[in-house]
């Protein structure tokens, strides 16, 4: 195991999450077809109450291992930042087993608490079996997630991003062969295919652990030749340690659980606001919900995935930067890392959104409200990898208050304005379950503006460069929505068939990414956000583009 810097470990994170992003994309052909809406809609309501209690039995410890332990690693501290792993996985283990059980007794209350006496759809039964199904994951998934901040602590990005694809890998074979077999071998039923499919999440985790386990057995840079504890080591208790875990890990559950809130606020509101409010039926309701929580999602998390890389990278690389004082570094790699958000998602969720009708078209098929819902969810998708990076910023600074602050606004903000949004849209004659998107990219542009107000006020953070990308992000965007936009009048975009859609797709991509890519390329953005060289360096460590190159 080698480690990384802060731009290579964002780039083979990202590589890594996006890796496992495609497998997850790729699957939902099949999957739809094999369990429909309304069998996406169950699986959506087992897998968002699963995240949302995996936030909560995580309590933060994986990220907090990581910031520690680069933390202790900086200072040359090795027995505490190994005592500081093993406090986290006991911590974990008892906080994972609770959370099991909690949701396992309670999952009949949460089922009534989605459907109420709403009927046509899914039933509280049907929902109540596949969350408990759901719930035997956490403390497998729980596990491997303090095993990968250990090792992204010391800067170990690749073993962890190589465990995220064997995760997805294995999850998605037993989604797939599990839920087929269920429903047209055994002739089990929706439930019991849905059910299966949630249980990959279980065997996937269970494949990475074992993966991530033996490459640390096998692994000696973890362990020091010669190593001699220090007087100021000497002086770190196993109760400092433990204080100091959870000290940094609640901001980090609070992030997650604020993440899942979004969605949950979703789920408990759209399905009525649109039966009671809009004329919706039960059942065209549940589709919109489960393009917004589920077959939407696996989608527009291609484009939060690369915030996700840069904040497997950013944590330990700012961390470190922090606790030596050196806040040039630190100014430095915060305003790197909103470059680097902003130079990807924006033209990403753009053109999903420009392209939703084909790209739906191909993954799921025609349908009423798919790809209507999908043109706007997806640009949720840029706000919330901004707003996930402001508050990953202000932690690693130690910035509790203003982190809890700023998360807690911007979900009242949308929970309190969920429901009047989708009514005042259906009043003016828009789509209601617009409203909902609209309500959720607001509570993230609310949280991500008091961060950044913040991070200037107190810590003297310029962004004079981050806003003079941006300007020339937006404008090569502008071009690239112009000139698909005038293409659309010769190559019109809003076909049906299969291999039409493809064509589109694959046309409207290229032509897109070179008008983007060559704009920025032109007045040398992408050289200053990223460094050509950064990116040379990890495209050789790719084997196939290695053995091109030789």
């Amino acid at each position: 195991m080698k480690k990384n810097n802060f731009i290579q470990g964002a780039f083979i994170a990202t590589f890594g999450i996006v890796a496992s992003k495609i497998l997850g994309i790729l699957y939902v052909v099949p999957f739809h077809q094999i369990i429909g809406e309304q069998g996406g809609a169950l699986y959506g309501y087992a897998y968002n109450l699963y995240n949302l209690f995996l936030s909560i039995s995580t309590i933060g410890l994986p990220l907090a291992v990581s910031k520690l332990v680069s933390e202790y690693n900086a200072l040359g501290y090795y027995q505490s930042k190994e005592k500081a792993y093993r406090l986290a996985m006991r911590v974990i283990s008892i906080m994972s087993v609770v959370a099991f059980l909690i949701l396992f007794i309670f999952a009949p209350y949460l089922a009534r608490a989605i459907m109420g006496d709403i009927t046509g759809g899914n039933t509280v039964s049907d929902i109540t079996f596949v969350v408990r199904i759901a719930s035997l994951a956490i403390v497998f998934v729980a596990a491997l997630s303090v095993v990968r901040g250990y090792l992204q602590g010391h800067k170990f990005i690749t073993p962890s991003s190589i465990s995220q694809v064997v995760e997805q890998f294995v999850r998605v074979i037993v989604l797939l062969a599990g839920s087929y077999a269920a429903l047209n071998i055994f002739h089990l039923g929706l439930k019991n295919a849905v059910g299966v499919a949630v249980f990959g999440a279980c065997a996937g985790a269970i494949a990475a652990l074992l993966y991530l386990l033996w490459k640390i057995h096998k692994s000696k840079e973890l362990k020091p030749k010669d190593y001699e504890m220090s007087e100021e080591e000497k002086k770190i208790t196993d109760k400092q340690i433990l204080k100091r875990l959870l000290l940094y890990a609640l901001p980090f559950v609070f992030i997650s659980f604020m993440t899942s809130a979004y969605s949950i606020v979703d789920m408990m509101t759209v399905v009525k606001t649109l039966v009671n409010t809009a004329g919706f039926s039960a059942a065209d309701a549940e589709s919109v919900m489960s393009v917004m929580t589920t077959w939407g999602s696996k989608l527009s998390i291609i484009v939060t995935s690369i915030a996700s890389g840069v904040t497997v990278s950013l944590i330990p690389n700012i961390a470190s930067s922090f606790v030596k004082k050196d806040m040039k570094d630190v100014t430095r790699k915060t305003n790197k890392a909103y470059q680097m958000v902003l130079y990807t998602t924006i033209p990403m969720a753009t053109g999903l959104s420009l392209l939703a009708i084909p790209v739906w078209n191909v993954f799921y098929g025609p349908s009423e409200y798919g790809a209507n819902v999908f043109c706007v969810t997806v640009l949720v998708s840029v706000f919330s990898s901004i707003s996930m990076n402001s508050t990953i910023i202000m932690q690693s600074l130690n910035q509790y208050k203003v982190v809890f602050a700023t998360l807690f606004t911007g979900l009242v903000w949308n929970a309190s304005m969920n429901i009047p949004m989708m009514t005042l849209c259906y009043h003016l004659g828009i789509p209601a379950y617009y409203g909902a998107p609209i309500a959720s990219i607001t509570g993230y542009i609310l949280s991500s503006g008091i961060c950044l107000y913040y991070l200037n006020h107190k810590f003297k953070i310029s962004y004079q460069q981050t806003l003079r990308h941006l300007i020339h992000i937006l404008g090569a965007n502008a071009a690239m929505i112009v000139v698909i936009l005038l293409l659309n009048n010769v190559v019109p975009i809003d076909v049906v068939g299969f291999k039409q859609s493809i064509f589109l797709i694959v046309f409207y991509t290229l032509v897109g990414a070179t008008v983007y890519f060559g704009i920025t390329k032109f007045d040398k953005t992408i050289d200053q956000i990223f460094g050509m060289e950064e990116i040379k360096r990890f495209l050789r460590k790719i084997p196939f583009i290695k053995k091109l190159v030789h």
